[in-house]
């Protein structure tokens, strides 16, 4: 997919009118040059040290890389991103994965100018960079692979991004932003601020927040923190040079001020930006904000403009203390309820035996296995817990966050990563055991029959492969990503795919038995009974099919997409759906036996011990309910939604939420 490809989809999710002539490659580490018609960046020499630099030989072709060209014996260089006086951000493949494409960026310096003092503040900016880059590991954040000299040149291997920047967005349409995309933004991006503010040993304040270096991700709508090139770590009463960005900058930051709060005023002068269409770099300094938010997006409401102006406060002290208290507010924004870890538990809500917190969002269904957790976190690891105790006994890092679930197989666990990979890691001590590359992402989550693992990814193929070794017996092509896990029951193997269909696969040969199109994506994982796979398709249906043609013996209609995977309990099945209920269904005819309102989508699959049946839901709650009935036992709250199914095992119940921690619960007792 091209840049302007990535672009048109964020368009057409925000209802652009037109689609734009042009666009622009944007990716992590590239510096670009003021859009026509607005003022530049007003920045120090090394913000951007080109602005006085004169390359030995111009900017002559013959300065850069080509395509082709290899550097350490280990990247090629496919095309440049973009270039400037000193140097150039270029697209390369990372030639050590032989079997997959693995794309990174490659920024590149070169040192040899005439100016001596632009050089050295130049150079000084990159190596801040990938040094600062280097020491953090959070998934907004681009991963840095390597860092080399090769003759009079400079190179930062970084994570590529393919997305767009909401600067280039900005540019290309004519209308202020939806305030339910700038608010889910500012919500992730106060996660990352969050975390930099709060690191260890020493915080780390970004000092040039602004549209150009907030990244939107293609796939998945998660946005990227990049261009590191004048963070700072944190010294309180310390003063720097004046740095930063004209009209994103706080007030105290020209006085040489680096403070977290700083960054929290130029987010709000960023969300400002989005939701007005007003650039502040146009305006005189300090008084954009004089522009009431409401004014030019009606859609936007009192308490969201609220919190933009407490964050743009002349005076530090009237902003936001922190990123995470910015984040609650806006949090409540969404109806997600925000409860805080001193919130008082309602009648009857357990108390955690134990939790543990990652640095990412927990999105997969932990899973059991001789007395140990696992589960895989959005910070790029998969984790292997104690059970009694929450104890880490050892985590596996792969290159992108594991929504995947694991399964396990002898004294191996299985899962994938949206670095297209899977894995095949020994339960004991978290050594690897073989990969499978795969051309996508892969959120499907593997399940292990006959000695052999089977999975689906985002490159639209479902595989099968060795147990043992990893060795591929076959592949189906379904021609769109496959993020429904697939079932295995008897010769057959039942999976949804991103094309609506449900297909039916020959175990042994991968060859179509029968498949059936319903009328959207298919992402819920079927469950078998009754000579029925039963699935839900994001067309609002749960469909019963017999598992011998395909035909529908019945469908069940729900107000909302379906994207929880049924859960099929002797006669009777159970499923959440979008429009807010969980729904106990009979499994013969489909007719309700009861159902259950939540307060948001649920798109978590329910389980069932000892007549209790435990879901989460994207309120942040996972509930207890009475299996037969529906009345609610209890409900315990998280910190945000929760996506994945619960494990139950060794008497406790094991839940992940969006929060990026882990709860060990008490099971409910059935009276």
């Amino acid at each position: 997919m091209s840049p302007s490809d990535s672009r048109k989809g964020l368009l057409d999710r925000l209802k652009s009118a037109q689609l734009p002539r042009q666009s622009v490659d944007r990716e992590v580490g590239e510096e670009r040059e003021p859009l026509p018609g607005r003022s530049g960046d007003a920045v120090a020499p090394s913000v951007i040290p080109e602005a006085r630099a004169t390359p030995d030989r111009g900017s002559r072709d013959d300065e850069f890389l080509r395509p082709g060209d290899i550097l350490q014996e280990r990247y090629e260089i496919k095309r440049y991103l973009s270039k400037g006086g000193m140097g150039a951000v270029y697209l390369a493949r990372d030639l050590r994965f032989a079997n997959v494409e693995k794309l990174v960026a490659v920024k590149e310096m070169i040192s040899a100018i005439r100016d001596s003092v632009t050089s050295r503040i130049g150079l000084e900016t990159f190596q801040r960079e990938a040094n600062i880059l280097a020491s953090l590991s959070h998934p907004a954040i681009p991963k840095v692979f390597d860092y080399f000299h090769q003759e009079r040149r400079v190179y930062l291997v970084i994570e590529y991004i393919h997305g767009t920047d909401l600067e280039s967005l900005l540019a290309e349409i004519d209308y202020p932003l939806p305030p339910e995309n700038v608010v889910d933004w500012a919500i992730q991006t106060c996660d990352v601020l969050t975390y930099l503010h709060n690191h260890k040993p020493n915080p780390i304040v970004f000092r040039d927040m602004k549209p150009s270096n907030i990244m939107v991700r293609e796939d998945d709508q998660r946005v990227v923190l990049i261009d590191f090139g004048i963070a700072k770590v944190f010294q309180s009463g310390k003063r720097g040079t004046m740095i930063g960005t004209e009209g994103y900058s706080p007030p105290e930051q020209y006085r040489g001020i680096a403070d977290p709060r700083g960054d929290i005023y130029a987010l709000g002068a960023t969300l400002h930006h989005l939701l007005t269409g007003r650039d502040p770099r146009k305006e005189p300094p300090f008084t954009f904000q004089e522009h009431p938010i409401r004014q030019f997006n009606p859609s936007a409401t009192p308490e969201l403009e609220a919190i933009v102006a407490r964050a743009v406060a002349y005076d530090v002290e009237e902003r936001y203390p922190s990123a995470t208290e910015m984040r609650e507010d806006l949090l409540r924004l969404t109806g997600v309820p925000k409860i805080g870890p001193a919130s008082r538990p309602s009648p009857g809500e357990p108390t955690p035996v134990w939790s543990f917190v990652s640095r990412g969002e927990i999105r997969c269904t932990p899973a059991v296995f001789e007395n140990a957790l696992y589960f895989g976190s959005y910070d790029h690891n998969l984790y292997c817990l104690e059970t009694s105790t929450g104890e880490e006994r050892w985590k596996y890092t792969t290159d992108a966050g594991v929504v995947s679930s694991p399964c396990f197989w002898n004294d191996t666990v299985f899962f994938g990563s949206e670095d297209r990979i899977l894995y095949a890691v020994y339960t004991r001590t978290g050594r690897i055991v073989w990969t499978c590359p795969t051309d996508g992402k892969i959120r499907s989550t593997p399940v292990e029959e006959y000695d052999h693992i089977f999975f689906g990814s985002d490159d639209h193929h479902l595989y099968a492969v060795s147990a043992k070794s990893g060795q591929e017996l076959w592949r189906f092509d379904a021609g769109a990503p496959i993020r429904s896990s697939p079932t295995v029951g008897g010769e057959l193997l039942v999976f949804g795919a991103d094309d609506g269909h449900v297909y039916a696969l020959d175990v042994q040969s991968g060859e179509v038995r029968w498949k059936y199109l319903t009328g959207r994506a298919v992402q819920s994982t079927p469950s078998m009974a009754h000579d029925m796979a039963y699935v839900g398709s994001a067309d609002s249906s749960l469909y019963a099919l017999d598992l011998a043609n395909g035909w529908p013996v019945w469908r069940f209609r729900t107000r909302g997409r379906v994207i929880s995977s049924p859960l099929v309990d002797e006669n009777t099945i159970y499923f959440g759906s979008n429009d807010h209920h969980v729904y106990a269904l009979d499994a013969r005819s489909g007719s309700v036996l009861w159902k259950y309102s939540t307060t948001g989508p649920v798109v978590s699959s329910p389980r069932v011990s000892q007549g209790i049946l435990y879901v989460g839901s994207a309120d942040g709650y996972l509930y207890s309910l009475d299996a037969r009935t529906g009345n609610m036992a209890w409900r315990f709250p998280t910190e945000g939604p929760i996506t994945g199914a619960p494990a139950i095992g060794t008497g406790l119940v094991f839940v992940g939420s969006t929060d990026h921690a882990v709860y060990a619960l008490p099971a409910a007792q059935v009276d």
